[in-house]
């Protein structure tokens, strides 16, 4: 059996234990609240409210009564990407492996959710004060945003460090 490298030691078990974790705390969810009722667990600045979205990322509207199926194709044609720059991921570019692991987790988890139901991805985080509420999101949201602003930092870092290392000419 092959040698499992150390981004696979990173990767592997964060992408999974979000999407599991997000497919559990979405399913005990629907089990236990009702639509649209707001439930507080700090307050009102954090509440758990169970919607259902059939849109893109914060009720972006994105090809009408097909969008489920965009949204599926454009999630799949995004995990390959992420497949890609996993593979262009060296070893060491622990910060890289650790974002693309929290995106790709956080996308299947989304996409769980639009194959399983035409009800659209479960959302229930609900943050906010009084009637300013942020977009309601879910615990595969959250990965995607982290994953993000890793790999920008990663990517970001990468850039910054290829300037730092050419050498200076004088003009």
């Amino acid at each position: 059996m092959g040698r499992v490298t150390s981004k696979a030691r990173w990767f592997w078990p964060l992408a999974l234990a979000l999407l599991v974790t997000d497919c559990a705390t979405k399913r005990a969810v629907e089990h236990h609240l009702p639509v649209g009722k707001p439930q507080p667990v700090v307050g009102e600045l954090v509440r758990f409210t169970l919607s259902y979205n059939t849109n893109a990322a914060m009720g972006i509207p994105l090809g009408g009564p097909s969008g489920r199926l965009v949204l599926s194709a454009l999630t799949i044609a995004a995990l390959l990407v992420l497949g890609v720059l996993y593979r262009r991921t060296r070893p060491s570019e622990r910060l890289r492996v650790i974002g693309v692991a929290l995106v790709a987790g956080g996308a299947l988890g989304n996409l769980v959710d639009r194959i399983r139901s035409s009800a659209g991805v479960v959302d229930f985080i609900d943050v906010g004060a009084k009637s300013v509420r942020f977009w309601t999101f879910n615990i595969a949201d959250m990965g995607i945003t982290a994953g993000a602003v890793l790999l920008l930092l990663a990517l970001g870092w990468k850039t910054h460090n290829r300037g730092l290392s050419r050498p200076q000419t004088k003009p």
